[in-house]
Order: C-alpha cells, then sequence, then structure tokens
C-alpha cells in the first residue's frame, strides 16, 4: 500500500525535478538578478543578513552556474587543480578577504568594491563545484580546518569589540552576527565530521568485498 501511495508522487515528482535540472542556469541567472537588485536592500540592510544570507545565497549560485559548465571545461581544470587545492585555496583567501568588516562598508557606498564582492563570492561558489569532490576526506579537513577556525574567530572579535567594526551596522547587529559565526562554524565543522566518519565507515565495509579475487 505504501508503494501503490508513494508512486504516483514520485511519478508526479521526477518530471519537475528533471525540468528544473535543465532549466538550473536560467533559472540561477533570474535568482542571481533578484539578489542584485530588489532583494540586496533588504540582506545588506543587516549585517547578519549581509553575511549570513546573501553571501551563502551567491556562492550557491556559483555552484550552480559551475556545475551546468560542459564536462570538456571541468575537465580542463583538473591540470591546474590538482585533488581541488588550489580551488579551494582560493576559495579560503575570498572568505577571509569577505570578512573583513571594512570590505562590507566599501561594498555598501562604492560600486566597484560591490561588484567585486559578487564576482568574488561567484568564484568562490564555481571552486567549490570544481575542488569539494574532487579534494578528498584530508583536504577537505585541511580547508575546513583553516576556514572554520578564522570563522569562529571573526565572530569572537565581532563579540569582544565595544566599538562598531562597520559603520553602517549597530553595534548589537555585528553582536548576533559574531554569535551566529561561532555557531555556524561548528555547525559545518560537527557536520562535516560525521559525514566524513559516515563515508569512512562504508569504505571498510566495502573494501573486503571488493578485495575477494
Amino acid at each position: 500500500m505504501i508503494a501503490s501511495f508513494s508512486w504516483p508522487r514520485l511519478h508526479r515528482v521526477l518530471p519537475a525535478l528533471d525540468w528544473l535540472r535543465r532549466q538550473r542556469v536560467p533559472l540561477a541567472l533570474a535568482a542571481l538578478a533578484l539578489l542584485a537588485w530588489p532583494l540586496r536592500s533588504v540582506l545588506e540592510a543587516s549585517m547578519s543578513l549581509h553575511m549570513l544570507v546573501q553571501f551563502p545565497l551567491v556562492i550557491a549560485l556559483g555552484c550552480v552556474l559551475a556545475g551546468a559548465l560542459p564536462a570538456r571545461w571541468r575537465e580542463r581544470t583538473q591540470g591546474w587543480n590538482t585533488y581541488g587545492i588550489a580551488g579551494l585555496t582560493a576559495c579560503a583567501l575570498v572568505l577571509s578577504v569577505l570578512m573583513i568588516p571594512r570590505l562590507l562598508d566599501l561594498a555598501l557606498v562604492h560600486p566597484v568594491v560591490a561588484a567585486g564582492k559578487w564576482l568574488a563570492l561567484l568564484a568562490c561558489g564555481a571552486a567549490l563545484q570544481l575542488s569539494w569532490r574532487r579534494a578528498g576526506l584530508v583536504v577537505q579537513g585541511f580547508f575546513l580546518g583553516n576556514v572554520l577556525p578564522m570563522m569562529g574567530v571573526a565572530g569572537q572579535l565581532y563579540q569582544d569589540s565595544p566599538l562598531r567594526l562597520c559603520n553602517a551596522y549597530l553595534l548589537q547587529d555585528q553582536l548576533w552576527l559574531g554569535q551566529a559565526l561561532v555557531v555556524l562554524a561548528v555547525a559545518v565543522a560537527v557536520v562535516w565530521i560525521a559525514a566524513a566518519m559516515r563515508s569512512l565507515m562504508r569504505s571498510s565495509q566495502t573494501l573486503p568485498a571488493e578485495a575477494q579475487p
């Protein structure tokens, strides 16, 4: 009865998912246009929304656009992006620069800085898309071992500073952002460790079967 009940739903969902996959580039560009114009003032009105909502959304759109590249284009990056090291290193550098409070202020008033921020976030998402699976657990751990402590330290500095680090945002918003960055760093670390342990357990279970003649 469960199979007969769930199959019609699955039959209706699969074409919709296939349509979304085929239309992911125009949908991603449309979402980027929404973020860049009507939603930009809303998301950049708060320091927390600016860094914790706008940044991840633009990075995610960069992942989507890079994932739609032809396979031959993605294969060309393997020569300079062995094990995803170059891409993840560039991504870590971009994120470290974008955490500087002064940059948030400049991105609000200087169009050139704003455009550079958006391009850097899209490139960061593309680098993650092209590098994450290639990296493997060791390189992934090295990448997160640099980015997450940096995020936690930045969050603690936002909380401990008695002065506003961004002239455009209130001190209370800075405090909320600092707390959220620390929580987010810990959450990402826990999720990745759990996923890594699950992957290692699966590998250890399938290894004996593969080793058999």
